[in-house]
């Protein structure tokens, strides 16, 4: 008797940071078994540019509203409002129609954490339903903490979590006032994990061992991570050498060419990832670093950021020849490079993911959002680099980091980072082969699903 096939659908917040993750998570269950068919699930907005498949993954647009009203938000926030207007039930209604066809049914939703909202329609329709959080358990517990009213600077905090100044904390729980729709959207994440099916970190549990046995204890929690392509770890699944979607044109060949002419660990890279929008002071502050440093350099400075550039670092650049200016790249490639010592970073989790997993030290400049916890981890916990400090303004002058980059690339400072930074790579590779942590913990999850059929 033939084995029944079985669909995931997968509905990930429609931004790149958070669409990569979840489409990673997605091949290795692929890779997994034959019999199930991944759906991504993109908003008609997004879809339209994209193929309908990612490699073995299907690509299903879901109308978010935008396509009805060809409007243009001007923010993040707005979009996000339309999207939780019209997403639950444009899914409802997908859900309903694919049920109603003789093709594999769909068994379960695996949804973003950020739309506890989409639990609340699978069950209703019969389906089982799991969060993926893309952030790390150390800073999703920040939030649960906030929530629960037990975030104090008297409290204990539970196991793995440093003592949190207040630069520590994510930066929607440093300002409250200016930050509620988004602190809502972030505490609302745990309004309804009890009912959850299964809860996904991106994670692995070596990197945060004792917090994963404390929220194991509170959920059903397993940590699928690191979801980067399989190339740069196990190389296990079969093409896995890209994430597949690219929101942003990157300069490939160019970086690549670049990088083969420079020795081993002598390049500094430098981006700040595909939202942050920084001040013109901490732009200059940085090409006055990067100038006074007269090391070679990649700096990723976006389009939209391009202006800020002052023409006389242009010129000097220019003169010098001793750094790259791209507008993108592919991250991947640049910090598998072994000319890259250094990544001066804004710390997003999936940028620190991927220099954990690649064995590169960091110089962190957070900015927003969780990237200040992720920073004091990297320096204070998993001392794989050091966090700039920032002056009263909130910018981080050229000498501060200028004096970050030389302890992460010279001396003894930079011999610990770099051992430390070795031994975390070893970690995650382990976690994602056969028998390791997160691989057991996919391979629970599909068993799971083929039993319940």
């Amino acid at each position: 008797m033939a084995t029944k096939k079985t669909q995931i659908l997968i509905l990930p917040y429609p931004i790149q940071g958070h669409i990569n993750p979840m489409l990673q998570f997605a091949k290795r269950l692929a890779s997994k078994s034959r019999h199930l068919i991944l759906t991504l699930l993109l908003p008609t907005s997004h879809a339209r540019s994209i193929s309908s498949h990612i490699g073995s993954i299907n690509v299903q647009p879901i109308s978010d509203g935008a396509d009805q009203q060809g409007q243009q938000f001007q923010t993040a926030e707005t979009y996000l409002q339309q999207f939780q207007r019209a997403v639950p039930g444009s899914l409802d209604d997908l859900i309903r129609l694919e049920r109603g066809h003789d093709q594999p049914q769909p068994t379960i939703l695996i949804y973003d954490s950020f739309f506890p909202w989409a639990l609340d329609v699978a069950h209703s329709n019969g389906l089982a339903a799991a969060p993926f959080f893309t952030q790390t358990c150390s800073v999703s517990s920040v939030y649960f903490l906030f929530k629960e009213g037990r975030l104090s600077d008297e409290m204990e905090l539970p196991h793995g979590i440093p003592r949190l100044e207040q630069r520590d904390l994510p930066s929607f729980i440093q300002d409250k006032e200016n930050s509620a729709h988004l602190l809502e959207l972030l505490v609302d994440q745990f309004s309804n994990l009890d009912e959850a099916d299964y809860v996904f970190f991106n994670t692995f549990d070596k990197l945060e061992n004792q917090m994963v046995e404390w929220m194991a204890r509170q959920w059903q929690v397993l940590t699928v991570g690191p979801t980067i392509p399989s190339m740069y770890l196990d190389k296990c699944v079969k093409d896995d050498r890209s994430y597949g979607l690219n929101l942003f044109k990157p300069n490939r060949e160019s970086c690549r060419d670049w990088l083969c002419e420079r020795r081993a660990s002598s390049v500094i890279y430098v981006s700040f990832g595909s939202m942050a929008i920084l001040k013109q002071e901490q732009i200059e502050e940085i090409a006055k670093c990067l100038e006074n440093l007269q090391t070679r350099f990649i700096w990723v400075v976006r389009e939209t950021e391009m202006a800020k550039l002052p023409s006389e670092f242009v010129e000097w650049n220019l003169s010098s020849g001793l750094g790259l200016v791209v507008t993108w790249c592919n991250q991947l490639d640049i910090l598998a490079h072994e000319t890259v010592g250094c990544f001066v970073t804004h710390c997003g989790w999936n940028s620190v993911l991927e220099a954990l997993c690649l064995g590169v030290p960091m110089v962190g400049v957070p900015n927003w959002s969780d990237q200040p916890t992720n920073a004091k981890f990297v320096e204070d916990v998993w001392k794989v680099g050091v966090r700039a400090k920032e002056d009263e303004d909130g910018i981080v002058k050229s000498m501060v980091l200028e004096k970050c980059v030389r302890a992460v690339l010279e001396g003894e400072k930079g011999e610990v980072v770099r051992r430390n930074a070795g031994k975390i790579k070893r970690w995650a590779l382990e976690a994602v082969q056969l028998g390791g942590s997160s691989d057991n913990n996919i391979a629970k999850f599909v068993t799971g699903l083929a039993l319940k059929d």
